[in-house]
């Protein structure tokens, strides 16, 4: 099959101010701006790409779909990620695994996760 997932692009009311959220929390770079920041495309070292695009509509109810990554240290980088304007949703812990629900400063939800054991 010749398809991959190359970009995730996530909606928002004010890209640019949601690009330095996006841009800390990955170590990305702005690399393709469209039309004054309607649309904005970051890229980071072993990430897919990342889009955010500007939508007119506030966000409502819970994503549909959403961005899960990964840490070794998942409560230092959960620390960092509030740091910078993230809030915690909830915690969850399994036999083996781990994960924190955030929301960016726009409140769209992402996890942190990481294998424990």
């Amino acid at each position: 099959m010749a398809l991959r997932i190359r970009m995730v692009t996530i909606d928002c009311l004010d890209t640019h101010k949601l690009a330095e959220f996006w841009v800390a929390a990955l170590g990305a770079e702005i690399i393709h701006e469209v039309d004054d920041g309607d649309m904005l495309v970051l890229a980071s070292e072993g990430n897919v790409d990342i889009g955010l695009q500007r939508v007119d509509e506030l966000r409502e109810g819970k994503n549909r779909l959403h961005i899960d990554l990964g840490a070794p240290d998942r409560p230092a980088e959960v620390a960092r990620l509030v740091a910078l304007g993230a809030t915690v949703v909830e915690e969850h812990t399994y036999p083996g695994m781990a994960w924190s629900v955030l929301r960016d400063p726009e409140g769209n939800e992402f996890c942190v996760g990481s294998r424990n054991g």
